[in-house]
């Protein structure tokens, strides 16, 4: 029995690690300069001429690359994705995180997916739009 509990313990602990590592895409209005996202959120207000926010990739391991593309994709009410557009970004090859600028003009919802130059996946967040 105890050694069932510390085996199930161990592989707990080991999966929270691994959570807490993980490469991961945050939006939010600004960036502080230790890579803290600041005021995060998944819903962000605009106005019908636009609006930008600001896309924070976060990674365990160094991006090993000089470039990597932001791939964006809009969600139809059924939950399909259409392609909207793509946003190159030169990156440090040694940098854990780095973020870019993003605008948006149309409210909705959206899949952003980034990857390294050779389009190895490096993270994805949905966010939603809404004029205010």
């Amino acid at each position: 029995m105890k050694r069932s509990f510390v085996t199930v313990l161990t592989l707990l602990l080991l999966c929270i690690s691994g959570i807490t590592s993980s490469q991961s895409l945050q939006f939010c209005e600004d960036v502080g300069s230790n890579g803290a996202a600041i005021k995060p959120s998944t819903v962000f207000s605009i106005s019908t001429k636009g609006g930008y926010l600001k896309c924070l990739t976060t990674l365990p391991y160094t991006v090993g690359t000089s470039s990597v593309s932001y791939e964006v994709y809009r969600i139809d009410s059924e939950g399909n994705e259409t392609y909207d557009n793509s946003i190159q970004q030169t990156v440090d090859p040694g940098y854990t995180w780095f973020w870019k600028e993003i605008t948006f003009y149309d409210e909705g919802r959206y899949n952003i997916y980034v990857y390294d130059s050779d389009k190895n996946f490096l993270a994805s967040e949905q966010i939603r739009i809404q004029y205010y």
